[in-house]
């Protein structure tokens, strides 16, 4: 687990130090998800018999949209080494109903696993495998230059020596006599045939020197980087993928048609053919490189570390989990929602889900969910679910200052991302501080007034202000334009002056 171990070195300060990077605010619960991501790297350096004792924390995420739930989740999913997965908890539904079943979840988590730990495989791997794919190219370029060569032994003819004379008979004399000429004439042509087979030895050597003096020279031009563009012919196999057999293991019926149309693939041969297709030295080498490497991996430790993996460092962030709460009475649809609650309940306690990886124990895996909460409260979910997720965290509502920081503090704020844009255009974009402070104003308000999307509405704002910059900014090839509050106020204060038209555009 040597990712994981790596990436246990961070401390919750410094988790805390990298997601204050992106995300602005929300201390509380940057702590709280800091803490349990170190946790899962705390549980595994315990002895055996109180790691399985120790049970995860999951968390509740409470706030309102645009606070940061989600980049929270996504920038989390960067630094830490384990597998982990977001989810919509929208998208499940009870078992019965049109769908996908939760436990897929869990197949997923796993997928992600697995891939991770091919892609560090295949990189351990990835030096051994140049010399191969160098000898594969070169196969493309000089074809049969690669080719062993075969060297016959030479065929020694046994030469059958004369008979006896035999002085007996005068006809035995002459019957051995002719039996002489016949051997000598036979010796005479394997002499000969050994001479011509010597002489085609050599031509073979000379031309088999020659097509090595090529592939030799065509070597040093292709680590010169010489013939990157140069085109050649090559069959391209697709990875042939095992089809999803998780129907049969318990899995979901909307990978029915996936797995059939797999299963016929392998008998009708498809992707094992391949497909002939000119591409250039630099797409070769990718696609070479990856069969190779495929080839070289241990596919199986590869599973057997995955699922170790998911089993006692996976997390799961699951999203939008307020949308699945009961308010009130339930009916209609709600009865779904209190099922797809009811099936989510034994994953998070803990239980066996059947992937094509294997079996995967969910004890040990942790939840992260989230939701606005806006409509449904916590205590709208079952108590069972509400009972598994003991830590709650509430996240603040952005106010103006907030949303300045978000304009200007993180790594690819959105000044950042708009300036660069337009800089492709060879257009200078000089946003003043004024500009920014009302912005961050303007959004606050429509926020306040209108339904509270969060840091979403500087997306907005920021779109509606540039919309004119944007469409005619190759007319301003080599400009520097300076956006001011005058120049804000101009793009928006009619419509933040009208309650229906800022209810429609902002």
């Amino acid at each position: 687990m040597e990712n994981i171990e790596n990436k246990s070195d961070l401390t919750p300060k410094q988790i805390v130090e990298k997601l204050d990077s992106y995300i602005i605010g929300q201390e509380k619960a940057k702590r709280a998800v800091a803490v349990a991501l170190r946790n899962r790297f705390r549980r595994l350096k315990l002895p055996e018999e109180i790691r399985d004792e120790v049970a995860p924390k999951n968390i509740m995420m409470i706030g309102p949209t645009g606070c940061g739930k989600t980049e929270i989740a996504r920038r989390l999913a960067k630094l830490c080494g384990a597998p982990f997965l977001k989810v919509e908890a929208t998208k499940y539904t009870e078992v019965g109903y049109v769908g996908r079943d939760v436990e897929s979840m869990i197949r997923d988590l796993m997928a992600v696993g697995y891939n991770d730990v091919k892609a560090e495989m295949e990189d351990q791997l990835r030096e051994k495998s140049v010399s191969i794919v160098e000898e594969k190219l070169l196969d493309l370029l000089v074809p049969g230059s690669g080719k062993k060569s075969e060297k016959k032994e030479d065929k020694k003819d046994s030469v059958i020596p004369m008979g006896f004379l035999s002085q007996s008979n005068p006809n035995e004399i002459t019957i051995d006599l002719n039996k002489a000429a016949e051997e000598m004439q036979a010796e005479l042509n394997a002499a000969n045939q050994a001479a011509a087979e010597a002489q085609k030895v050599d031509e073979d050597a000379a031309e088999k020197e020659r097509e090595n003096h090529t592939r030799e020279k065509f070597r040093q031009m292709l680590r010169d980087g010489l013939l990157e563009e140069r085109e050649v012919d090559m069959v391209v196999n697709r990875p042939q993928q095992m089809p999803n057999m998780e129907i049969i293991a318990g899995g979901s019926i909307d990978d029915l048609q996936n797995s059939m149309q797999g299963i016929m693939s392998m008998i009708n041969g498809g992707g094992r053919r391949g497909k002939k297709r000119s591409v250039t030295i630099k797409e070769a080498r990718k696609i070479l490189t990856e069969e190779v490497l495929d080839n070289m991996v241990d596919h199986d430790k590869v599973a057997d570390e995955a699922k170790k993996r998911v089993e006692q460092s996976g997390i799961i962030f699951i999203d939008e989990i307020d949308k699945i709460a009961v308010h009130g009475e339930g009916h209609g649809q709600d009865v779904s929602r209190e099922g797809v609650q009811r099936d989510i309940l034994p994953i998070v306690e803990g239980s066996n889900v059947n992937t094509k990886f294997g079996v995967i124990d969910t004890t040990h895996i942790l939840f992260i969910g989230a939701g606005a909460f806006s409509v449904a409260a916590p205590s709208d979910l079952i108590p069972e679910l509400q009972g598994r997720f003991p830590l709650r965290v509430e996240l603040d509502s952005l106010n103006k200052e907030d949303f300045k920081r978000i304009l200007k503090e993180p790594k690819n704020s959105l000044i950042m991302q708009y300036t660069s844009l337009l800089e492709t255009e060879g257009v200078k974009l000089d946003i003043t501080e004024d500009a920014i402070d009302r912005m961050s104003v303007i959004a606050e308000e429509v926020n306040a007034t209108n339904e509270n999307i969060g840091a979403r509405r500087l997306h907005t704002i920021m779109e509606k202000v540039l919309a004119d910059i944007n469409f005619e900014a190759d007319e301003h090839k080599g400009e520097t334009i300076t956006i001011d509050s005058a120049y804000v106020d101009s793009k928006l204060t009619d419509i933040t002056q009208s309650e229906d038209l800022s209810r429609y555009i902002l």
